[in-house]
């Protein structure tokens, strides 16, 4: 009698126990799923908001916008040659130094130039001497054209008193007043004074010539230096080239000369890059250009400058593709041909807001967003019309 109540007690007792360990179980499960439920909503109402504002900003623009990654910063980049030949003996500025217009950038051994700007000033001051000599030559002919012209009066005088002479011989030999010799000394006064007059005026004659001559002469040897002035005002220039400068402000890159390297005109030593000029090159695809004006508004987002979106505008568009303009044109009459979506060049400027960061390198990547909105209606690819 006593065993089973006994297990009666003990299975009462192990069933009191398990429901109570069941009841707080059943107790903690309703508010995790509240909990659950809450948090699906809650992620529910933020992929909802997070959709709704992505299609808000298409619908009120991200419609309008024409965007490419196509993009990369540009600068008119300088290249640095030499236009003489000589030994580099300074190299005035450093690697990637930033330098000013005008400023020293390397220097040549000049020896040779100056020696030869020395010897075309010295050739010129000959020439100047070859002047002056015929000047002088000019100023005694002149002289003597004048001491001809003496002459000749002198004969003029001569002649016309053999002529008073001749005559009154000839009257006086009518009247036997005069012998016959006399009036042939007269005869033959005349005859020599006419010769004298004649010689007189052929010495002028002469002396004129002889003038001319130096002149043409003076005018050759002022030509003459001439060109040796501007064989000196060459030496001087090319003294000058062997002296290089910086033709603008800018960054110079990309040096490959060192002290002493001999350069020969034409070589490449370095590059000058502006950095106050930069610009992005935008490639469109020539389904998008048509959506493209000048001076459209553009969104640009650099790589070296993350999470900031800078304002531009559309300067130019390119008047071809870029292969038109590439080493080797596509020849699309060949046989084979592949369909290619061909893209536009397209220049856009960066503010000075960008620029003044100094991030900015040419070659950077850029992505670019224009709307299509914005710019001159006119000015698509129909511009040229």
């Amino acid at each position: 009698m006593s065993r089973p109540n006994s297990k009666s007690i003990e299975t009462g007792e192990t069933e009191d126990t398990s429901a109570s360990a069941d009841r707080p179980a059943s107790e903690a499960a309703p508010p995790k799923s509240r909990r659950k439920r809450l948090i699906f909503g809650v992620v529910g109402l933020v992929l909802v908001a997070g959709l709704a504002d992505v299609g808000f900003g298409y619908w009120t623009t991200g419609r309008f916008m024409v965007e490419t990654d196509d993009a990369y910063v540009t600068a008119d980049t300088t290249l640095i040659s030499s236009r003489v030949q000589g030994y580099v003996v300074e190299v005035a500025v450093n690697h990637n130094e930033q330098v000013k217009a005008g400023q020293v950038l390397l220097r040549l051994d000049d020896g040779d130039y100056r020696i030869a700007l020395d010897t075309a000033k010295e050739r010129v001051r000959t020439a100047d001497q070859t002047i002056a000599r015929i000047g002088a030559q000019i100023a005694a002919a002149e002289a003597g054209v004048v001491q001809a012209q003496a002459q000749q009066a002198v004969a003029q005088a001569q002649l016309t008193a053999a002529k008073r002479a001749y005559d009154r011989a000839h009257q006086l030999l009518a009247t036997n007043v005069v012998s016959q010799a006399q009036l042939d000394q007269a005869t033959e006064l005349l005859d020599t004074t006419t010769a004298s007059l004649a010689s007189a005026a052929a010495a002028i004659r002469n002396a004129e010539a002889q003038v001319g001559v130096l002149h043409a002469q003076q005018a050759e040897a002022k030509g003459t230096k001439h060109e040796l002035e501007l064989a000196v005002a060459q030496a001087q220039r090319n003294l000058d080239l062997t002296v290089l400068r910086a033709p603008t402000d800018g960054t110079v890159g990309n040096m490959s000369v060192e002290i002493g390297d001999l350069v020969t005109a034409g070589t490449r030593l370095a590059a000058l890059v502006p950095m106050n000029t930069l610009y992005v090159e935008a490639n469109f695809k020539e389904t998008q250009i048509a959506d493209v004006a000048l001076g459209a508004h553009v969104g640009i987002t650099f790589d070296a400058i993350p999470d900031k979106t800078f304002e531009g505008r559309v300067e130019s568009i390119s008047p071809a593709t870029g292969s038109v303009f590439s080493l080797l044109p596509a020849d699309n009459a060949t046989g084979n041909f592949t369909k290619i979506v061909q893209r536009i060049p397209v220049r856009i400027s960066i503010p000075e807001t960008a620029l003044v960061v100094g991030n900015l390198r040419a070659g950077l990547s850029a992505v670019v967003e224009v709307d299509k909105r914005s710019g001159t209606p006119h000015a698509k690819m129909v511009q040229a019309e």
